[in-house]
């Protein structure tokens, strides 16, 4: 009879009495980590002296690494080694004071048996609010139930309540009241856009689209994956493609094309800040660099066919080229540097963008292609881009949003290259430099959306918003608040508060596209709904949607 020496299974550890665990999921790169740990041990005091005045002790689920000059979980190994020793029933909280990556504890927070409460600060210094959408959607896709909470430093009544609430209940709703389900299809108002988005939904599933995907899963992003099984019932089919084959690609292009590029913007009047410290500086060589991936993506794209391109960026690319920002940023716009085929005979993607999904988003590839055809269709701009929901705060008696995406949108966005600029990514998290497309986003109205995974269904929010201007001096302290090297959009939500936004949002980013006016952008987004409810999406509408 054979023997076998069997694992010994390490028996769970009890949850003492009285006591709320806490985890901080961080960066992979370990320059972010050190120099946004100052802004995470701030938060991570003002919440134990929250929970402290409530009667509750407070156990950090893993120590500070001193030789790394850090406390956070910087990896899925090490989050999977600190759920190891966690008591699997005891109350947890996910304390997010900057930008983490969700996969770094999603392993460990899908067998957690207790209660689990995300919560931020609500500040623009580092992005933990954006940290926590992002594990907020990664967690409904994983079908997990959360709570979330966010304050400037947790002594406010608001979330002192909230606290409590989830201390003594294990959850803690917020108000949604500004969602409700779209009708049925067949009860929306007959007219033109209604026909317009059912026909453009047919067309897709018949006809069928390919998104490339340069390497899926940017910065643990679990939300940001969606199976073929859900795409393909659209007609949306990925083409799997490596950023490996980008920079192959990008050095094969001639200096002379590059070169081309940047006269082209030059001539428009885009602002390039430039130095020549290429640690700390945006130089010309990053930008010719970045002029040359903005050739590659385009030919890369038409050898395959594809009607929209994601670039990840992260992990990888960034030790290996400057930053994609401003070939992406590029890509989305209208009006843009003409690149032609490799034997210089046909001009790619004349006279329209190739929608870009930034970070390999692919929610939000399924969402620009929808606009991308919308609004194509009754002669809107198409540029679209994503953005960060970064922070906000009170101007003027109402609140305006901080969008802000980390490198670039469609020059369009900003009201034309002579709007827009390019500075230097930072260093601590683009080691090899590269320049954003930036600018402030015009005046003008705006449709919102997110598509996202909910009970293993394609789900999508849409919105209406305003992004309005501010003093220059109020968007220069919004920029010194953030990072002024992004572009940014003070964006004012219609019918939605702040919470009511925080509460609902299943992911970091949203799209958002440009109408001329309401009434247009009311119409856009009716055919918006009815493209999304032909292609079998559920389908919600937010605030005051007009449909």
């Amino acid at each position: 009879m054979s023997t076998y020496t069997l694992p010994v299974v390490t028996e769970a550890p009890s949850a003492a009495t009285g006591t709320v665990y806490t985890v901080a999921s961080g960066d992979l790169r370990p320059s972010a980590n050190v120099t946004c740990w100052p802004t995470q041990q701030k938060l991570e005091g003002d919440l134990t002296a929250a929970l402290t005045a409530l009667g509750w002790k407070v156990a950090r689920g893993h120590p500070v690494d001193e030789a790394k000059g850090h406390g956070f979980i910087d990896s899925q190994r090490a989050g999977i080694e600190v759920f190891k020793t966690l008591p699997p029933d005891a109350p947890l909280i996910v304390v997010e004071g900057v930008w983490q990556y969700s996969h770094h504890v999603l392993a460990g927070l899908r067998s957690h048996r207790g209660p689990i409460l995300v919560v931020a600060n609500w500040s623009g210094e580092f992005p933990g609010l954006v940290g926590l959408l992002n594990l907020a959607g990664s967690l409904t896709k994983a079908r997990r139930d959360y709570s979330v909470l966010w304050s400037v430093d947790f002594t406010d009544e608001w979330a002192r309540e909230g606290l409590r609430t989830w201390l003594e209940t294990g959850t803690l709703r917020h108000d949604t009241g500004h969602v409700r389900d779209l009708p049925p299809l067949a009860d929306l108002p007959a007219g033109p856009e209604t026909e317009l988005g059912t026909a453009l939904a047919r067309q897709l599933i018949t006809e069928k689209a390919i998104i490339g995907v340069f390497d899926e899963g940017c910065m643990g992003m679990y939300n940001a994956i969606i199976d073929d099984e859900h795409l393909n019932p659209l007609g949306i089919y990925k083409e799997r493609l490596s950023q490996s084959a980008l920079v192959a690609e990008m050095r094969k292009v001639p200096d002379e094309e590059a070169a081309a590029v940047r006269t082209w913007l030059d001539d428009a009047g885009m602002t390039f800040h430039t130095g020549t410290d290429e640690a700390t500086e945006l130089t010309d060589a990053q930008l010719h660099s970045q002029f040359k991936m903005y050739i590659a993506a385009l030919r890369i794209a038409d050898d395959f066919g594809l009607d929209a391109v994601g670039i990840q960026y992260q992990q990888g690319l960034k030790d290996t080229v400057p930053a994609s920002d401003l070939a992406e940023g590029l890509l989305g716009n209208v009006q843009r540097p003409p690149v032609r085929s490799r034997d210089g005979s046909r001009e790619l993607y004349a006279g329209a963008p190739l929608p870009h999904f930034n970070e390999v988003d692919e929610g939000v590839a399924v969402d620009l292609l929808v606009t991308n055809r919308i609004w194509t269709a009754m002669g809107l701009d198409p540029a679209t881009t994503l953005h960060d929901i970064r922070w906000g705060e009170e101007y003027d008696g109402r609140f305006v949003w901080v969008f802000e995406i980390s490198g670039a949108v469609p020059a369009s966005h900003h009201g034309g290259y002579d709007k827009s600029w390019s500075m230097r990514q930072p260093p601590m998290f683009f080691p090899l430099g590269g320049g954003t497309l930036s600018g402030v986003s015009k005046p003008g109205e705006l449709v919102w959306s997110r598509v996202f995974l909910m009970d293993g269904t394609l789900h999508v929010d849409l919105g209406r918003a305003t992004a309005v201007a501010l003093p220059e001096e109020e968007t220069r302290r919004r920029l010194d608040a953030t990072n002024p090297q992004w572009p940014i959009m003070h964006a004012v939500l219609h019918g939605v508060t702040r919470d009511q936004f925080m509460a609902r949002h299943r992911a970091n980013h949203l799209n958002v596209a440009y109408a001329p006016d309401a009434p247009t952008a009311e119409k856009a987004l009716l055919a918006k709904a009815a493209f999304f409810a032909e292609l079998g999406l559920t389908v919600h509408l937010c605030g005051e949607a007009g449909i």
